[in-house]
């Protein structure tokens, strides 16, 4: 996906200034190494969402007209009364205290552990958790086991610091291998990109593994919400908590977040840790941007105390398990010869493989521009980015009838994607 023919589809018809005739012709220091190892499709996927003429199936974004308007309108106001300048100052590192006091509280609650202050640290979204579990425990070459295929913000978070991967085994974890490792990454809740929902009895003999091997846990839970066939099963963090102490001193790592519960656009996002390694992430967040937004945290804050992110996140799983099954009714009529699936339970994208391996993403993804459609090719989220043979497609972002149009186009490409290679022609 750094294929400058690509970047050129997805941006035709943009322009972009990228130089001058008058320009200086001075040579200046090339960018960090890293840099040459990266892809950008996600500024790729979001742009693509930006232009009418193209039907999205790529970004893993909410509706937007489901946003709650209403109820963040009145939680902003709420939140200037309430905590008038302490919302406008820099703040805490580790955040907005009356923030990290309540998801202290609800974790308490929903995992039958204990939860303090100390366990809790506010981010910009969980994103930046993850860049700063990198800062903090990866040096280069370090060994990392993940879920495979693995979310591609986090590669994107870690490549910096250059580490290694092997692929995590849900069914038998591999505790020879995780001793080596300085963390295990899971998403065990409707994972970026498959949409699997792991097991519970996958989920506890992950975490007896993890410590057995004496290693850290990270467990990414953006989609919890996003239950459209009934409730996953309880967190590892669940688990970890009832065996731990009080407060919570385990292995696991979890992230949570706003961003799919509520809005993307407040940007906050939470850590649950055992309090040494929240110090340590509180050390690497100082270095990264000194204070999050305390306006941003304290309208959360009046939003979750009053449980919108609840009731909103109910309300919303009719329209969404709307748009899977006319995502996946669509693509059995349309796809089904060269792809197949399973219908995921949860989330936000369907994961479709190539039947036979047939089918190359990154080229078809050349055809889908053309038909004014986007994908996301499965090689972005391989930490070898050898896998070229599926694609995640995203049903949360349209409505229903937009999903059917980018499902038939994407059919379109393929046709023309088949006709273009004459040995897959004749079959």
């Amino acid at each position: 996906m750094r294929d400058p023919a690509l970047i050129k589809a997805m941006f035709s018809g943009v322009s972009e200034k990228v130089g001058s005739r008058n320009a200086m012709t001075t040579k200046r220091p090339a960018p960090a190494t890293w840099l040459g190892a990266t892809n950008n499709i996600t500024q790729q996927f979001l742009a693509a969402g930006g232009r009418p003429d193209v039907v999205s199936l790529a970004g893993g974004l909410p509706a937007a007209e489901l946003y709650p308007i209403a109820e963040i309108e009145q939680a902003t106001k709420r939140a200037l009364e309430r905590h008038g300048s302490a919302a406008l100052e820099y703040g805490a590192v580790e955040g907005f205290p009356p923030l990290r006091a309540l998801i202290a509280e609800r974790f308490s609650a929903e995992t039958g552990g204990r939860f303090t202050a100390s366990n809790v640290l506010l981010t910009s979204g969980s994103m930046q958790a993850l860049d700063l579990i990198g800062k903090v425990l990866i040096d280069p070459g370090d060994l990392i086991v993940a879920q495979a295929p693995t979310y591609l913000g986090a590669l994107d978070a870690w490549r910096p610091r250059r580490p290694s991967y092997e692929p995590l085994d849900w069914n038998k974890p591999d505790v020879a291998l995780m001793a080596k490792a300085k963390f295990v990454y899971s998403v065990p809740n409707y994972s970026n990109p498959t949409g699997v929902l792991v097991p519970e009895a996958r989920r506890v003999a992950l975490l007896d593994a993890v410590a057995k091997a004496g290693t850290w846990l990270v467990e990414d839970d953006p989609y919890l919400t996003m239950q459209l066939d009934g409730p996953p099963p309880p967190s590892i963090l669940s688990a970890a908590a009832r065996r731990g102490g009080r407060p919570y001193d385990g292995p696991v790592i979890y992230l949570g977040t706003v961003s799919k519960s509520l809005v993307p656009g407040l940007r906050v996002g939470w850590t649950l840790a055992e309090p040494d390694m929240i110090q340590k992430l509180v050390l690497a967040k100082q270095a990264t941007d000194l204070s999050g937004s305390m306006f941003a945290q304290a309208v959360a804050f009046e939003l979750l105390d009053r449980k919108v992110d609840v009731v909103h996140s109910a309300g919303i799983v009719p329209a969404y398990r709307e748009r899977r099954d006319a995502l996946c009714s669509e693509a059995a009529r349309h796809l089904s010869d060269w792809f197949e699936w399973e219908v995921p339970p949860g989330g936000m994208f369907v994961w479709m493989r190539s039947k036979g391996n047939a089918i190359d993403t990154d080229e078809l993804y050349r055809f889908a521009m053309e038909e004014k459609v986007a994908f996301v090719p499965s090689s972005v989220f391989d930490f070898t980015g050898k896998d070229r043979h599926a694609m995640r497609v995203n049903f949360t972002r349209s409505a229903p009838e937009t999903i059917r149009e980018g499902v038939r186009r994407l059919g379109r490409a393929i046709e023309a994607y088949v006709s273009s290679r004459p040995q897959l022609a004749r079959r």
